[in-house]
């Protein structure tokens, strides 16, 4: 039977069958909730933000580098299956002054040892997308913070698991959405805080990302990881990238609620062409790669078949009318784009190329892009105070130009002043949980899917996210060495 087939199968599969239930804005049924929500969840402050970073293949080495840099903040603890991707970034932090982390390494279950030390009180997730779920809840079961890589979740049964357990647990659970700290972004949710796009009609958000090269390179996703995703999920698995600038511009989650989706998925082109086209290396790789993580053997993954289809579209109505596109294609040879679309009664903002049209006393004219010197007038008048402030800073230290910086930043900030994040665990979860449900709709040719509320009606209280930076002192008695912020 379909997860979302009757509503008793929905709530079978998430363990709520015979619970209290209540009727949430979707009309889905979601389980009643035991413990306040924490949608503007304030915790005591961390006078030392304490990290332990779990994974350090692809994105946890850059991590370690950017939160070393924060007055405040002290990497505590490394653990990966490989000792060697341990000792490299421990080298790389005593070489510069600061003290030799703990690290945990050598089983698939060295990780919870890290989460259990009692350095650590904030766990930072960097691992494959298979183990997040896991590593999430035991980070806050341990009474832990946690902050994850995208997407943080997959289905809704995992959500209603990591909402329950933040809420009893009073802990922070946020997602590493970058791209919500992109320039790009930030800018354009200024200008929408600022009223100058109007009343907000429609967003579109995407990730548009040739992967072919790097899914079948030996060392890029460990274990062909997300190959075998791909051999085996349709749909879209990678919404948050596009989704989260555009739910914060619309105050989803926080004063309107996402409410049905449909998705459609295209064939599957592009890998079978990239293969065939490659046909002896294809090969020569499958037949020295055996392993048998995820459910599958290396060999299948890399020779297909695959269930991800091209391009995924999905379109999503919120509880306020609003729409949003969200697709996702990697296996294009289109140039890198998420899109980034904005457009309100008075105007609109498109990413890649940055373009804004603006209509601001409802005269209707021909409108055309903003030109040059508009365009500068408009980015000195409305960029982010983040930015502004930080931003120079944040290139310097990298991370995707900056924004993996500034979302670093902003999180310790806020944990080190007791603030609310910027990204609360319900939209963690909403955002990512579009893997299943656009899967389940593309499977029914494109069939409306309700989304649950997993704020469970708390989204008409939750306060929409303001335009926050951070007061970056450059405090040399919090910094380890004298080190931090030396770029």
């Amino acid at each position: 039977m379909s997860l979302f087939s009757t509503r008793r199968s929905f709530l079978k599969a998430s363990g709520m069958v015979g619970a209290a239930t209540v009727m949430g804005a979707t009309g889905c049924q979601v389980p009643m909730r035991k413990h306040p929500h924490v949608g503007g969840l304030a915790c005591a402050p961390l006078e030392t933000v304490k990290v332990g970073v779990i994974g350090l293949g692809m994105r946890g080495p850059g991590a370690v580098y950017r939160l070393s840099a924060i007055p405040g903040v002290r990497v505590t603890a490394l653990s990966d299956l490989f000792e060697a991707r341990v000792a490299a970034p421990t080298k790389w932090l005593t070489e510069r002054g600061f003290s030799a982390p703990k690290g945990y390494f050598g089983s698939t279950e060295a990780w919870k040892k890290l989460v259990e030390d009692p350095e650590v009180n904030l766990v930072y997730v960097a691992s494959p997308w298979q183990m997040h779920v896991e590593m999430v809840m035991y980070a806050m079961e341990c009474g832990k913070h946690v902050a994850c890589e995208v997407p943080m979740v997959f289905t809704v049964e995992d959500c209603w698991k990591i909402v329950n357990k933040a809420e009893e647990k009073r802990v922070h659970c946020m997602l590493l959405e970058n791209c919500c700290y992109g320039e790009s972004e930030m800018l354009a949710l200024n200008l929408v805080r600022n009223n100058i796009l109007g009343t907000l009609v429609h967003g579109e958000g995407a990730y548009i990302h040739d992967l072919r090269a790097w899914n079948f390179h030996e060392n890029s996703y460990e274990g062909f990881w997300r190959l075998k995703w791909n051999a085996l999920h349709g749909g879209n698995p990678y919404a948050t990238h596009g989704l989260g600038p555009i739910c914060q511009y619309m105050n989803v989650g926080r004063g309107d609620q996402m409410r049905v989706l449909t998705s459609m998925n295209s064939g599957e082109f592009g890998f079978s062409e990239y293969v065939k086209a490659h046909q002896a290396d294809m090969e020569a790789l499958a037949a020295r790669s055996t392993g048998d993580k995820y459910g599958m053997t290396d060999k299948n993954a890399i020779l297909g078949p695959w269930k991800q289809g091209d391009m995924s579209t999905t379109l999503v109505k919120t509880v306020l009318g609003r729409t949003i596109m969200i697709q996702h294609d990697t296996t294009s040879p289109r140039p890198y784009t998420r899109i980034n679309l904005i457009s309100g009664t008075k105007g609109i903002l498109k990413d890649y190329p940055l373009e804004i049209a603006l209509d601001p006393n409802y005269q209707a004219p021909h409108l055309g892009w903003a030109n040059q010197a508009q365009m500068s007038e408009i980015m000195a008048t409305y960029r982010h105070p983040l930015w502004k402030e930080s931003g120079e800073i944040a290139k310097k230290m990298g991370g995707h130009g900056g924004m993996d910086f500034l979302m670093d930043l902003r999180l310790c900030y806020c944990l080190q002043n007791g603030l609310p994040l910027d990204i609360n665990v319900y939209e963690s979860c909403q955002w990512s949980v579009i893997a299943e449900l656009s899967e389940e709709s593309s499977k029914r040719d494109g069939m409306p899917v309700e989304v649950p509320d997993f704020t469970r009606g708390a989204w008409q209280e939750i306060a929409p996210l303001g335009i926050e930076t951070v007061k970056l002192e450059l405090d040399v008695n919090k910094a380890e060495g004298g080190k931090q912020l030396s770029v």
